[in-house]
């Protein structure tokens, strides 16, 4: 009966496309597991949420994805001074903005659009600081507030960006999904309306496809911007349709009802690759699944603990039970593919015996009763944040560790989570850049323990947070290297996380799409992307 209903779902969704988009239009599905949270990247952190945002907007720079430029930058060109403090960026003219029904623009994207996207996220007097949300996740936990000295428009087409000291990854954190661009006009017209919330829930951007409609938990359509300054898309209209359940993404893969799907069931592999009209892209994953300890909380606080657990665990039997060959076992923070991995670290081996002695060396010589989070969701490097869950509390409770599974729905649980709820919970990260910095400092820096920042371990070391900054610092390639695998030996002795394992990045894509290319930032771009018809 459920398979039916979600057959006749679609069948009447088809239609109203159909009607929609008129006969002949080249229309795309993407099964997306997931609903964003807003439209506004500067309040997300999920790939699930930028994903739904990645068709409408630009950013001030971009960098090339899969060995293809897709989507290129605001900034037709930049200069950065020697001392590596100014930043001046020359801007694209001609660059339109999509309409809206209740909003017609009557100027191109211009400097003002850039110093809005950075004032908003900034400076908490600018009247869009706190509208949507206030927790500016990335842009505090990288620490632009005390970085950043000045945004300012030196002509309608030139802005300029003054730093209070050089830092390596600033142009790369630039090219970041938070930061992508808003139109300044927009905001205030609906400022002046009483409903700002609307540039966020009803968008406009300059991307490749303009947002028709959002049915949250359901689809999200748009269609493709003839204006768009890169040369209308290929496809004419671009379909999310939102299905939780990686068997029914399958199913409906099979059947042609949807052509692009992310996070297979590693159970169905074998059966899509065998799939004649069906082809499995795949890459090493740019990212890591943790277990984070708060160490803000007792016991988490003794590193004695976080050591016990972590030898508790058994690390191999997540991989073969869950993971089935889709990852590698993870020991640092930082994915293996980083020229800053450093493969010498050891990991905590799996030893329940030496584990309970150094319970007891803390003082719990039987146990203690804890909380365990997972995730409601299938993340690129968890596929079953539940099922790795239970195995955990299983081998937990050989220790006389008593761990309770909790979960919310997945907006609530990623803000509960950086509010610092829990004692442990799972998460993940997919690089945005390929940076190192945007694992050390995002997720384990002494910044992002803050206003309810991407550090869920709530750990602040200096000695990690003086290698970390040092590292922001340092121009040379090599020296940068040095320090973050200094740092990751500092992390593991530490041991603020369980680290679980780095994903490898599988998405199944039906034969009639041309063109689609795998990111190693885990993003969806359907820019350039064409169906042989």
């Amino acid at each position: 009966m459920k398979a039916l209903n979600y057959r006749k779902h679609f069948a009447i969704a088809a239609l109203a496309l159909a009607a929609a988009t008129g006969v002949g239009a080249k229309t795309l599905v993407f099964c997306s597991e997931g609903s964003p949270e807003n439209f506004y990247p500067g309040v997300n952190t999920t790939g699930t949420s930028f994903d739904g945002n990645e068709p409408i907007y630009n950013r001030l720079v971009d960098f090339e994805r899969g060995g293809t430029k897709v989507i290129p930058s605001l900034a037709e060109k930049w200069e950065i001074s020697p001392d590596g403090k100014t930043y001046t960026f020359h801007l694209r003219k001609g660059v339109k903005w999509h309409s809206h029904r209740a909003f017609k623009p009557t100027r191109d994207m211009n400097a003002d659009d850039i110093i809005f996207g950075f004032e908003r996220q900034w400076k908490e007097d600018n009247p869009y600081f706190k509208v949507t949300s206030s927790n500016h996740s990335y842009f505090n936990d990288m620490g632009m507030p005390k970085l950043i000295k000045s945004v300012t428009k030196e002509g309608d087409y030139i802005v300029k960006i003054v730093l209070d000291r050089a830092e390596g990854p600033f142009l790369s954190n630039l090219a970041m999904p938070y930061a992508a661009i808003q139109s300044k006009e927009y905001a205030d017209a609906m400022l002046k309306a009483g409903t700002p919330e609307k540039i966020d829930q009803e968008p406009i951007g300059t991307g490749p496809f303009f947002l028709v409609q959002y049915q949250k938990d359901a689809v999200i359509r748009y269609k493709a911007f003839p204006q768009y300054w890169g040369g209308k898309a290929k496809i004419d209209d671009l379909v999310y349709s939102i299905t939780p359940d990686a068997s029914v993404r399958w199913a409906k893969l099979q059947k042609g009802e949807c052509h692009v799907m992310p996070y297979p069931n590693p159970a169905d592999l074998d059966a899509i690759r065998k799939d004649p009209k069906v082809t499995v892209l795949e890459q090493p994953g740019l990212n890591v699944g943790y277990l984070a300890y708060n160490t803000m909380k007792k016991p988490f606080d003794d590193v004695r603990v976080r050591k016990a657990v972590n030898m508790a665990i058994n690390k191999k039997a997540i991989l073969d039970a869950v993971y089935l060959g889709t990852g590698v076992a993870a020991k640092n923070p930082l994915p293996p593919s980083m020229s800053a991995y450093n493969d010498a670290i050891k990991d905590d081996p799996y030893d329940p015996d030496a584990a309970k002695k150094l319970l007891a060396t803390a003082g719990f010589p039987n146990g203690f009763e804890t909380d365990l989070w997972a995730m409601p969701v299938q993340r690129p490097y968890n596929p079953n944040a539940k099922r790795i869950a239970e195995l955990m509390q299983a081998d937990l409770a050989k220790v006389g560790i008593k761990a309770e599974i909790k979960s919310f729905e997945w907006g609530e649980y990623r803000k509960r989570m950086q509010a610092g709820e829990h004692q442990m919970g799972m998460l993940g990260w997919t690089g945005d850049n390929g940076d190192p910095d945007n694992f050390l400092a995002v997720l384990l820096g002494c910044e992002a323990t803050k206003n309810n920042g991407s550090n869920v371990a709530k750990w602040c070391h200096q000695p990690f947070e003086d290698l970390i900054q040092k590292g922001k610092t340092e121009a040379r390639p090599a020296e940068r290297d040095k320090l973050y695998k200094q740092a990751q030996v500092i992390f593991k002795d530490q041991a603020p996380w369980f680290t679980i394992a780095h994903a490898v990045q599988l998405k199944p894509v039906r034969k009639e799409v041309i063109d689609f290319k795998l990111s190693p930032f885990g993003r969806h771009t359907f820019y350039g992307v064409d169906i042989k018809e």
